[in-house]
């Protein structure tokens, strides 16, 4: 795993990188309850989308957030994003704007190690938590749950008006 900086962040940096996930049910918050629901839709990135997040990772990190990558035989499988701005009471929160493991490679605990890697950079970083505007999808929301979120106590606006089926959540660092 590697900590980018903005030079190493290519414009090419998400070629050859599949975000594609098929959804069939989601979660949807009902007070502070997560309800399961039927919805169908697919994401991938087109190249604008691609070309946007490359920009905003690069960003972010010459900002003085983090970008944490995961290499196989010279193939990005997996990327996390911290941003570096702290927020919420105490500058508690940084929020963890991307992480992704490329549909090929999902399943063999990728996931799981870039997350734990990205909470312990978020600490260095001075955040006692991360804060994620999270896909609703039940596959995304049962990953998210094994790494220890919870809902979000303190809701992010501008966050939460990015996407507003996201679930907001939040995982101590």
């Amino acid at each position: 795993m590697l900590i980018l900086t903005g030079k190493e962040i290519s414009d090419d940096f998400l070629e050859g990188f599949t975000r594609y996930q098929q959804t069939t049910k989601v979660y949807v918050q009902e007070s502070r309850v997560f309800v399961e629901q039927q919805d169908s839709f697919i994401d991938d990135w087109d190249m604008e989308q691609r070309r946007k997040i490359t920009e905003h990772l690069r960003k972010a990190a010459e900002g003085g957030g983090a970008v944490i990558s995961i290499m196989k035989g010279g193939k990005l499988v997996g990327f996390s994003c911290i941003e570096p701005e702290p927020f919420g009471t105490g500058d508690s929160y940084l929020e963890l704007s991307y992480i992704h493991v490329s549909a090929d490679c999902r399943g063999q605990g990728i996931g799981e190690k870039l997350f734990n890697r990205t909470k312990e950079i978020a600490k260095r970083m001075g955040a006692t938590k991360l804060y994620i505007g999270a896909h609703p999808s039940v596959e995304t929301q049962h990953f998210y749950r094994k790494m220890g979120c919870v809902p979000a106590k303190e809701i992010h606006p501008a966050i939460y008006a990015r996407e507003p089926r996201d679930l907001q959540l939040e995982v101590i660092v």
